[in-house]
């Protein structure tokens, strides 16, 4: 196997639930491999890099080993290698993250009926 989709390696990888999830980012920009946006179908190889965006974070990988097949997720592991550059923002972003929680103040009770139909208004629910 010389080549595997861009969406099947995506999902084997274990970035994304499904491969329609993998196929949505791709559609989004949200995949680019050696700098260039990837649509679906596009072909990845060993020794491709992709930037992906997920709602995880956003991850620098080299591809090491190809799969079409999902698997546990320390096989899933095997098939690429982030860059250290890569896992320090991730580590980064998340600890600043984490920080905004405890300067964050949270309402004393629950919403009354008017600001509750505010927020479902907000939400664009209503």
């Amino acid at each position: 196997m010389n080549s595997v989709r861009m969406d099947k390696w995506l999902w084997a990888a274990r970035f994304f639930k499904t491969r329609a999830l993998a196929a949505k980012a791709c559609e989004l920009g949200r995949v680019q491999s050696n700098g260039q946006p990837a649509k679906s179908a596009r072909e990845v190889r060993a020794g491709d890099m992709l930037k992906i965006t997920t709602p995880g974070g956003e991850f620098q990988v080299g591809v090491m080993q190809l799969s079409e097949v999902r698997g546990p997720a320390s096989v899933a592991q095997t098939l690429y290698r982030e860059t250290e550059e890569s896992k320090e923002l991730r580590l980064k972003v998340a600890a600043e993250r984490k920080a905004m929680h405890e300067f964050e103040q949270l309402p004393a009770g629950k919403p009354s009926k008017r600001n509750r139909g505010k927020i479902i208004r907000f939400r664009g629910r209503g």
